[in-house]
């Protein structure tokens, strides 16, 4: 094989390799989104679903409890709780609930909240139509606060057989310290 040959070979594989790393880069780089994006629309691994509004119906002999459970990370000097345990609500009913999270530091903190549902198999079926999960939360040390949750769950679980003997949902939230953007 001749010299010019061989380089234009050379070339072609090297254009190839280098068109694949960053192929693989891009998918990588997107990966987080589109994971994010997938379990937003799906409800996969426990990501409630945010509703714009209320159920159109309420079936008021369909009821199903919901808990709620609260946690902090060690990097986040709170106390955070929710106000109710747990409350019994009719499928499609809008519910207001609240948690209570306090800065028991000697410094303003700004904390964030991840949260989730379980059973995961429901998740897709809880809404929240507001929630404090959605902007970061600042608080001056020792000052307290009610934050509220307004959801309902979708009548719709009814139709799933995978997710009709569900008695029980839990809500479930995880404060984190917010990264420092300065």
């Amino acid at each position: 094989m001749d010299k010019s040959k061989q380089q234009s070979s050379n070339r072609r594989v090297g254009l190839t390799v280098v068109g694949i790393v960053c192929m693989m880069l891009g998918l990588a780089y997107a990966s987080v989104p589109l994971y994010q994006l997938f379990c937003k629309v799906t409800g996969y691994g426990g990501t409630p679903q945010v509703a714009e509004n209320e159920a159109e119906h309420i079936l008021k002999g369909s009821k199903i409890q919901v808990r709620f459970n609260a946690d902090v990370n060690s990097s986040l000097d709170w106390k955070f709780k929710p106000v109710q345990k747990q409350v019994e609500v009719a499928l499609g009913e809008h519910a207001l609930i609240a948690y209570h999270a306090e800065n028991l530091s000697d410094q303003d903190i700004i904390g964030t909240a991840t949260f989730n549902v379980t059973p995961l198999k429901v998740a897709q079926y809880f809404n929240k139509i507001d929630c404090f999960c959605f902007t970061e939360q600042r608080l001056s040390p020792g000052e307290s606060v009610d934050m509220p949750v307004s959801f309902f769950v979708d009548p719709a679980i009814l139709e799933d057989s995978n997710a009709q003997e569900v008695k029980t949902i839990t809500l479930s939230y995880t404060f984190y310290k917010a990264k420092d953007k300065s």
